[in-house]
């Protein structure tokens, strides 16, 4: 099966088993509740965050091999068909400043490697 290259947008790289995607998993549920291009891409279980119905799932990380992810979480931007901008780990600020959610994840630490 052809690999299918994911659109425009916003895509948070997780797994149930990293102890910092465990811990901003509801920032996850935030930024997907209020950001309309937000995706969350799995590598290790389709329902993990809890509460999201729309993950993409990742366990053949297809996805995570053509976008270079090679820690968890990662976030990704995609504009015009390519990676715009990476930002590997929790770093509250980076998250704040793409998702546009001024508060998203306040009670957290400042920065937490994957």
């Amino acid at each position: 099966m052809a690999y299918t290259p994911l659109a425009d947008g916003l895509y948070a790289f997780v797994k149930r088993a990293c102890p910092t995607c465990t811990m901003i998993e509801g920032v996850l549920c935030d930024a997907a509740s209020v950001v309309p291009a937000f995706h969350v891409v799995s590598q290790d279980d389709p329902r993990f965050p809890s509460g999201l119905t729309t993950v993409i799932d990742d366990r053949e990380l297809d996805h995570s091999w053509h976008h270079e992810v090679e820690a968890t979480p990662t976030l990704v931007v995609r504009r015009d068909g390519r990676v715009a901008e990476t930002v590997m780990g929790w770093d509250r600020a980076a998250w704040q400043r793409l998702t546009g959610i001024a508060t998203l994840g306040a009670k957290l630490p400042p920065l937490q490697p994957g």
